[in-house]
């Protein structure tokens, strides 16, 4: 393990769970920190530098979707960290209900550590990666990708609307939103969305696409029955009905991001 190991925290009451995935990740390379409650998750928020959180959703007093619900509307510097939920098997609703609430991928319970890690890698590579099959010719530099009225800050990975508003995006909704401004006006299944965001294949009854797309119209004051931005087609998919452009990360992309606060570094 080397000090420039990925650093994971591990969420859950039950002190053996804790033990036990610890030991294992951190055989995998990974450094560990553990917490039993949102008290001491939220102190090791504060005192360290982590790359992903381990989330278990039942737990006495706060439980896991209001702890993520809260970091994500936080504004801290923890807000897009990366949240991977662990849930009751079969409970479909609070899986729904957890990426609704930010979580960037979900893994049901009873699993083995081996797949957790899995999980942990896929999600911390979607994370840093930039949007999937973004040209490289026209958006290496970009630091501002404009469709509609709106603004995609690349650096600070939040969105910008037409009077300097900051709306903050969870790491799910970035990856969204990266995915269609690579494919500006194509017509986008639910599998290719799921492969591209999630990279894996989309089960029947999974609506996390849906969910994701619902959340990123609201980010854009997108109506659904009436949506000009993202639009339905139906027994198709989705299309990013706007043009998009780059704009290069250079002094006249500074200048014309008209720095709205917050602009110039991670809220």
């Amino acid at each position: 393990m080397t000090p420039s190991a990925d650093h994971v925290l591990i969420v859950d009451d039950d002190r053996d769970i804790r033990q036990l995935l610890a030991d294992y990740l951190e055989k995998q390379g990974l450094r560990c920190l553990t917490a039993a409650d949102g008290r001491e998750m939220k102190a090791a928020l504060d005192t360290h530098r982590i790359d992903l959180i381990v989330l278990d959703l039942m737990m006495p007093g706060e439980d896991g979707l209001t702890l993520c619900r809260n970091l994500r509307a936080s504004g801290s510097a923890h807000a897009n960290t990366p949240i991977l939920m662990l849930t009751a098997r079969g409970e479909d609703m609070d899986r729904i209900i957890g990426l609704e609430m930010g979580a960037d991928d979900y893994l049901a319970k009873p699993f083995v550590p081996r797949e957790l890690y899995a999980r942990i890698r896929a999600v911390l590579r979607r994370t840093r990666a930039l949007p999937p099959n973004l040209d490289a010719t026209s958006t290496a530099n970009a630091r501002l990708l404009r469709f509609a009225n709106w603004r995609l800050d690349t650096v600070n990975r939040h969105l910008v609307d037409a009077d300097g508003t900051v709306v903050a995006l969870s790491g799910a909704e970035y990856r969204m939103l990266g995915v269609f401004l690579a494919h500006p006006q194509k017509v986008l299944s639910r599998d290719q969305l799921m492969e591209l965001t999630q990279g894996r294949e989309a089960d029947v009854f999974d609506r996390s696409i849906d969910l994701l797309v619902s959340r990123l119209r609201q980010r854009l004051g997108d109506n659904a029955r009436e949506s000009t931005i993202i639009k339905t087609v139906r027994n198709e998919g989705y299309v990013l009905a706007a043009e998009v452009t780059a704009e290069a990360d250079d002094e006249r992309a500074a200048g014309s991001a008209g720095a709205p606060p917050g602009a110039g570094g991670r809220s």
